[in-house]
């Protein structure tokens, strides 16, 4: 049982591999199932042992990198009261940061234009089912007036994804650490305090 699983899970890498190899070459549309069979040498018959087609095998791909982000993200450790925890989300976001520079080819895989934006909202959607009860506590106002926490959200999501995108495709040779320490003090020392949330260094 055991050797079978091995191999499953040796097969379904070869495929991933593969797949992220044949994307980075010629660009998604032009990739098809038989195209990857080639490249991870097996047969059809055993890709679609692991995967219905071509986009459930990148559907794959997205919920791991999304389960990437997800797993550090502990309301408690970068909340407190009404105050955000800027020193422990700059640790949280060099951890996300380490992970897809380790697997920079993995992620240019997902981050063409239309796959941005997809990225985007579901990392906004996992924030507002995480983050909820966080974001009401805070009640941001700007002048007196309330602002709408999915606005918040969709802003922080942007400049994520944004500075994300350019640390990926440019010739940047900026280290996690740093990257993260910059968008941090961007964001910290700017954006939230101008709306109102309070910052703990």
């Amino acid at each position: 049982m055991k050797k079978t699983d091995l191999r499953v899970k040796r097969t379904n890498k070869m495929i991933i591999e593969a797949f992220i190899h044949l994307v980075e070459k010629n660009g998604y549309e032009q990739v098809t199932v038989q195209d990857i069979a080639d490249q991870a040498m097996i047969n059809r018959a055993t890709f679609y042992a692991h995967y219905k087609d071509k986009q459930d095998l990148y559907e794959t791909i997205f919920d791991y990198a999304l389960t990437a982000f997800t797993s550090v993200l502990n309301p408690a450790e970068l909340v407190k009261g009404n105050r955000i925890k800027v020193r422990q989300i700059e640790v949280v976001m060099t951890k996300i940061y380490r992970n897809i520079h380790e697997n920079r080819k993995f992620y240019l895989t997902i981050m063409d234009a239309s796959a941005n934006e997809i990225l985007r909202k579901k990392i906004a959607d996992i924030l507002n089912e995480q983050y909820a009860d966080v974001f009401n506590r805070l009640k941001i106002t700007e002048n007196e007036i309330e602002v709408p926490m999915d606005f918040i959200i969709e802003y922080m999501t942007s400049i994520f994804i944004g500075t994300l995108h350019w640390w990926l495709t440019t010739d940047s040779q900026m280290t996690p650490e740093h990257l993260a320490k910059l968008v941090i003090k961007l964001v910290g020392n700017g954006h939230l305090t101008v709306l109102g949330i309070e910052i703990e260094k």
